[in-house]
């Protein structure tokens, strides 16, 4: 593989201060700052999203002081996790309530009104009701049989993180990776995306495993299954009751209808983000804890470090994917070989990023605060509180044979997710 560096320097407009940089990203100057958040900022997206922003900023601010100053967050379920709970559950008692409504009102009859006025009912109690999730479709999933090895290691990693292991494992084309359940038994899934998976070293590796899975053990409130279906159903009630665009004269008189029950759902969604906002901060930094007591303090740092560049990947990918469309039709053998270059280029891409483009991306983060990810600490601070106190060492260590056999379980799949991404390109 050829060097793909291209070094640039320049002088700053600034300060005068000589900038080596590369001109596949940003240059700045770290003498001044020049240039050092060239980005467009995230489009403000109304009065929900600026709540999110606010609270997860001062509740993340009040931990990352709690961390610093040596007291180490704790999982709780404290007054407001129960008071989300309590108003979710009163939430899904509407919806049981219009349901019991509509029957009511379909068996009374009243000469055929009752029985058009419970259908609406039924059908809004339907459309309202918290719905299972099922398994992804849109990329494989595999089970125990189609990779023992892969969950031999994070049956490891869950034991280390004190959690019980997932039942099944979905790989898809995103630069990201998640848990959450399925089914009506509530069965684990991980979501593990190829291109984050494929630029980390096994340590890192085994980081993102143990934050992931440590997401099942340290009480984030937000992602329980009553508070998350009662936020989607107030969603669904607010997203309903939007004010009808360039009305009529009668649709004036609807819209006007609908200002107080819109204006409750809004009151109520933001009471359950305000009581849930710190728990799911505080879940965050939990699960980077936990993340370095299972693959060590560097792993974890790493991680977090690859995680600032996950924009810089993306639009390479884009960009292969685009090359590959004006390509047109290939043979299949000529698919495969470029399934498998796309992730030589990613991984050496991602390898000849250079430090001074990590050390920009944090200070740009610090600039940025929440702006970027109401649900997230920004990732400066995440891997500022993990230098914060003494390093400790990996309690699930990489295998050498153990990497080899996971590469060879996983190599079908990721020839297949590569031509996904080739094909249909990264999307949102």
């Amino acid at each position: 593989m050829p060097d793909i560096t291209r070094e640039t320097t320049q002088a700053c407009p600034v300060c005068g201060t000589e900038i080596r940089g590369d001109s596949r990203f940003a240059a700045w100057c770290a003498a001044c700052d020049w240039n050092v958040d060239p980005e467009e900022q995230r489009p403000d997206t109304g009065l929900l999203d600026r709540a999110e922003r606010a609270l997860a900023r001062r509740h993340g601010e009040q931990l990352v002081a709690e961390m610093l100053s040596g007291r180490e967050p704790r999982p709780r379920r404290d007054a407001s996790a129960v008071a989300a709970i309590a108003v979710a559950l009163a939430v899904h008692g509407v919806t049981v309530a219009l349901a019991v409504g509509g029957v009511w009102c379909v068996v009374a009859g009243w000469g055929g009104v009752g029985v058009v006025a419970g259908l609406v009912l039924l059908v809004l109690a339907w459309a309202l009701a918290p719905r299972v999730r099922r398994l992804p479709d849109d990329g494989p999933v595999l089970f125990r049989a189609d990779a023992p090895e892969l969950f031999a290691l994070v049956d490891e990693v869950a034991g280390a993180v004190g959690t019980r292991s997932v039942h099944a494992i979905a790989v898809d084309k995103s630069i990201n990776a998640s848990v959450s359940t399925y089914g009506m038994r509530g069965r684990r899934l991980l979501v593990l995306g190829m291109p984050l998976w494929e630029v980390l070293t096994p340590e890192e590796q085994i980081a993102l495993l143990g934050h992931e899975l440590a997401h099942y053990a340290n009480g984030d409130t937000r992602n329980g299954l009553v508070v998350s279906t009662a936020v989607r159903t107030l969603a669904l009630w607010h997203d309903t009751l939007r004010p009808l665009p360039h009305p009529s004269a009668m649709e004036v008189a609807v819209n006007a209808l609908y200002v107080v029950p819109r204006l409750l759902v809004r009151g109520v969604l933001l009471l359950l983000v305000r009581l849930t906002s710190q728990a799911g901060v505080r879940a965050e930094y939990l699960a980077d804890r936990l993340a370095a007591r299972t693959a060590s303090t560097q792993g974890a740092v790493g991680l977090m470090d690859r995680l600032l560049i996950t924009g810089s990947l993306g639009a390479l990918l884009r960009s292969e994917a685009n090359r590959a469309a004006l390509g047109g039709s290939r043979s299949a053998r000529e698919t495969a070989t470029q399934a498998d270059e796309l992730w030589r280029l990613l991984t050496a891409y991602a390898a000849s990023i250079p430090e001074h483009e990590y050390e920009r991306q944090r200070r740009a983060g610090a600039r940025r605060g929440h702006q970027v990810d109401a649900t997230h600490p920004p990732t400066h601070l995440r891997r500022a509180c993990l230098l914060a106190g003494e390093p400790v060492p990996a309690t699930v260590v990489p295998q050498a044979r153990r990497i080899e056999r996971i590469a060879s379980e996983l190599a079908a799949t990721r020839a297949q997710v590569a031509r996904r991404l080739l094909r249909d390109g990264l999307g949102d």
